[in-house]
């Protein structure tokens, strides 16, 4: 099945504030850092009952290099990212989205 990848708003502004910081801290990484995020996309994207459960219908997708987690829904075709977070941010944070 193709699923589609949907990002809430906030996802976007949390990528974009990411990829800042590393660009801050190394030329190229913050590049990096959205090449392994895509690879964890695609991979969720493939494979989207892969990855648990961790709160109601929330799954989680680790971020190979990063300490980044990907949280997502899986609604009918389409994937829905309810955050892309830091690993060591409160997860009350994330959960809030829906």
């Amino acid at each position: 099945m193709n699923y589609a990848l949907v990002f809430r708003p906030q996802v976007r502004d949390e990528l974009d504030e990411t990829f800042n910081w590393y660009e801050s801290q190394q030329l190229g990484l913050g590049d990096e850092f959205l090449d392994c995020v895509d690879e964890t996309l695609n991979l969720v994207c493939l494979l989207p009952e892969a990855y648990s459960v961790v709160y109601r219908d929330v799954r989680r997708a680790i971020v190979k290099r990063f300490p980044y987690v990907i949280y997502y829904r899986i609604v009918s075709s389409r994937i829905i990212v309810t955050a892309i977070f830091h690993g060591s941010r409160n997860p009350k944070e994330w959960q809030k989205r829906r």
